[in-house]
């Protein structure tokens, strides 16, 4: 056994297990904190993948800014705490049944596909991936890039607006 294998597993049962405890919590501030687990847990598995331009993308991203303004939302947003605190109750074994069906399906799909060999590291030319994924990024993308951010201002206006409505009507 590997330490890249072993690396692989830990990082991905972080990533399941943070995904299924995001959806498992009755605490919004929980599953904030389970979906940064399983942001940070993807981003190394980028690392693995020898991505680090998009590792590090996803830890500023996804694990920044994503889950602050998560946190943002709920602070801004009014909640009573007692509806927090509902249980689920019996979707217990219906989320596992999916889960693991789901799971059943990938693995069938993993050992069913014809997987073409890597090749050979040291005749492949080292290819610097962060001015490539640049190049594509602001040549190619750049249009969804900027729609991306300005979606994302408009969600952080939007919960800012909807925080003012719900203080006025006190």
């Amino acid at each position: 056994m590997s330490g890249t294998f072993l690396a692989f597993a830990v990082l991905s049962l972080l990533t399941i297990g943070g995904a299924v405890f995001m959806i498992s919590f009755t605490r919004v501030v929980h599953m904030v904190i389970s979906l940064g687990v399983t942001f940070l847990s993807i981003a190394g598995l980028f690392v693995l993948l020898e991505a680090e331009f998009v590792a590090i993308s996803q830890v500023l991203v996804y694990s920044g800014a994503i889950s602050i303004l998560m946190l943002f939302g709920i602070m801004l947003t009014r909640h009573d705490a007692m509806d927090e605190g509902v249980s689920k109750a019996n979707k217990g074994w219906l989320s596992f049944l999916i889960v693991a069906v789901f799971f059943v399906i990938i693995f069938w799909g993993i050992q069913n596909t014809p997987w073409v060999p890597a090749p050979d590291r040291s005749t492949a030319a080292q290819v610097d991936n962060a001015t490539q994924l640049g190049t594509e990024i602001f040549t190619k993308f750049v249009i969804p890039f900027e729609l991306t951010s300005v979606l994302l201002l408009v969600a952080l206006v939007g919960a800012i607006i909807l925080a003012k409505k719900e203080g006025e009507n006190e």
